[in-house]
């Protein structure tokens, strides 16, 4: 099942047109629509410090299934090699 993420605000009650979507005429497809919250999100940062201590530089070092992480991290956000 492919999904496509659009993201808008609504401008008149009751009412979102959404066009350019890569669907033909007789198509069937599903809709589903939640509410978006407006509190902003908080992007916390890291210190060259705390990223040292937080265990995430090293992560895949010792797991057999990964040989070359740069590549399998580039396949995980669909980049390709």
């Amino acid at each position: 099942m492919e999904a496509i993420r659009i993201q808008q605000v609504v401008t008149e009650d009751g009412s979102v047109v959404i066009k350019n979507l890569p669907y033909r005429k007789g198509q069937a497809v599903e809709i589903i629509l939640w509410r978006q919250s407006i509190k902003p999100v908080s992007q916390s940062r890291l210190t060259v410090k705390q990223l040292r201590q937080s265990g995430l530089i090293g992560l895949w070092q010792d797991r057999n299934d990964v040989q070359d992480s740069p590549v399998y991290a580039r396949q995980l956000r669909g980049i390709g090699n």
